[in-house]
């Protein structure tokens, strides 16, 4: 897409670069759901966002989901080591990864507390710190 339109992909990364984490919630999305539009990886997916503010549980306060969002965080913490020992997490290489696919569980991990924590406005370097300290 950049080399039949560099007129039109040029300003979209300049707006993806002068994203900051103090920008706006609103028009951080905005920025990302038109980059990745135009093919341009971004460190939040805004239609995983969307999805996740889309289905929150009825009847639960915002602090309650926000509460979910952490234990998940801690039960996918916990679990590392019992992926780590299953014999389905061995290299495989002829598939040039895991059986279990354990080798895209990193992205994952980072993709959804990203999708997550933006979708309750809150910081998500601390949170993947506290990831880091818990796992």
């Amino acid at each position: 897409f950049s080399q039949h339109c560099p007129f039109l992909v040029g300003p979209i990364e300049c707006l993806a670069d002068v994203v900051t984490p103090d920008t706006d919630i609103q028009v951080t999305l905005s920025i990302f759901e038109l980059a990745s539009a135009a093919g341009i990886p971004c460190e939040v997916d805004p239609a995983l966002v969307t999805a996740l503010a889309g289905n929150r549980t009825e009847g639960s306060s915002p602090e309650e989901d926000y509460k979910v969002s952490c234990l998940l965080l801690v039960f996918v913490a916990v679990s590392l080591p019992l992926l780590a020992a299953d014999p389905a997490s061995l290299y495989n290489p002829e598939l040039d990864g895991h059986n279990n696919n354990l080798h895209c569980l990193a992205k994952a991990i980072v993709q959804v507390s990203a999708a997550l924590f933006t979708v309750h406005n809150k910081n998500i370097e601390s949170h993947l710190k506290e990831f880091l300290l818990v796992s």
